[in-house]
């Protein structure tokens, strides 16, 4: 059983400028400034960490305010938004190649040897510079979820779409539900000895070699363990959601679905937000409850994490939007804005590896350090300076009609030298 056939079939071995939809783009631009963001909290090595051994506890009133955002907004939420573009990329790679006359199967091989390479660049990544790459995370699930699921019929992958959804709330939302029935909130998980996530990040390791061993060791474990847990626990569902969007071509062609993007906006911003809320306010000590159920396993947690899915969808449907309405306004001095913030989309593996780049020299103990002594709300500028960074070198190598260079090795790899010939 195949896919759905594509509209409109690109010419050549990739996707030209000229045929590349801005709302995809604009939406992983954007999801790599909430990454880095969100990522701050792992950097902060000498900080004061919460019972989940996230967010950190101490600091000014403006760091508390920064980590209530970062909780009810960001964490949890970004990685979905990841999963559903990475499946929808997966599914566009997939119609391209069979537009032109590929095989199925050969077209499925092409995204096998795109996982491999990924999963290869993802352990590189977490051993030189952040344990929790998600690269590698990433390159299995679309491993496995390429070969099972790309080729199956529209019928089959809605199937699937329900399933994992019942997965999720079995493994994860029944326990939840059952011990806020029961008043029990300190039922699920265990805040004892729960260390802070800068441990297994090394950041705190003041030989780059010693915290390569704890970076290495903790990709390892994100990588080849997350990623089947995950998928035994319904993580597949919002790949498979951008699967079927993909073969709709919703974000290509916006303005045809608008009654399903405003549902979806309103829905799922709204579930994601206040499905953290509660984990939110317990952080700033606005509520009284358990450190277990704050903790990793703990219900607040697990509450978080279930409604994090639809709030990665809602935010990519509030982008969708975005562009609908960018379209009927006039050219405007923010069309540049809207431009290089779409570059960093286009090469967002490049960009994604630059955070590190910059974000591990600066923070980490075996480098400058700052991590040691800044706060939420300044490690949240920094984040936002290492963004501009990358945009504006995004936006340079656009005005050059260049690829970035890590798209450009890993082209490469995936389809040979005559794919990696062809101009972005």
């Amino acid at each position: 059983m195949t896919a759905t056939t594509p509209r409109r079939a690109p010419a050549g071995t990739g996707m030209r400028a000229a045929e590349r939809a801005l709302a995809p783009d604009l939406a992983r631009g954007l999801m790599l400034l909430l990454i880095a963001a969100s990522n701050t909290a792992f950097h902060l090595w000498r900080a004061e960490h919460g019972p989940a051994g996230w967010q950190p506890v101490d600091g000014s009133w403006a760091d508390h305010a920064v980590q209530f955002v970062m909780i009810v907004a960001l964490d949890l939420r970004v990685y979905p938004l990841f999963a559903f573009l990475f499946g929808y990329g997966m599914t566009q790679v997939y119609l391209r190649q069979t537009a032109k006359g590929t095989s199925g199967r050969a077209a499925v091989g092409i995204l096998r040897r795109r996982s491999l390479w990924l999963i290869v660049i993802g352990l590189g990544h977490s051993s030189l510079l952040m344990a929790g790459d998600i690269v590698g995370y990433y390159g299995v699930l679309s491993l496995v979820l390429g070969w099972l699921f790309v080729r199956r019929s529209d019928r089959a992958l809605k199937w699937w779409i329900w399933i994992g959804a019942a997965q999720m709330l079995a493994f994860a939302g029944t326990p939840v539900v059952l011990a806020l029935l029961r008043g029990e909130l300190g039922s699920l998980g265990d805040a004892a000895g729960v260390e802070p996530g800068s441990v297994a990040y090394g950041a705190g390791e003041e030989s780059w070699l010693d915290a390569a061993g704890t970076r290495g060791t903790t990709g390892l474990f994100v990588t080849f363990a997350g990623a089947p847990l995950s998928l035994l626990a319904g993580g597949y569902l919002v790949f498979l959601l951008g699967f079927w969007a993909a073969r709709r071509r919703i974000l290509e062609e916006p303005d045809r679905h608008l009654p399903l993007l405003r549902r979806t906006a309103v829905i799922g911003v709204a579930v994601g937000w206040l499905g953290a809320l509660p984990a939110a306010l317990a952080h700033v000590g606005a509520i009284d409850v358990p450190d277990d159920a704050q903790s990793d396993e703990g219900v607040l947690m697990t509450l978080r994490d279930v409604t994090g899915n639809a709030a990665g969808v809602g935010y990519v449907a509030v982008v969708a939007l975005f562009v609908v309405w960018w379209r009927t306004r006039p050219a405007s001095p923010g069309a540049k804005a809207v431009t290089a913030v779409a570059a960093v989309g286009k090469r967002s593996l490049s960009c994604y590896l630059a955070h590190s780049l910059l974000f591990a020299p600066l923070l980490a103990a075996w480098g400058l350090g700052l991590g040691g002594h800044l706060h939420s709300a300044t490690t949240a500028l920094v984040a936002l300076a290492v963004w501009l960074v990358t945009v504006a070198g995004a936006y340079a190598l656009e005005l050059r009609g260049r690829r970035g260079p890590v798209e450009t090795v890993l082209r490469r790899l995936t389809y040979g030298r005559a794919g990696a010939r062809v101009r972005p």
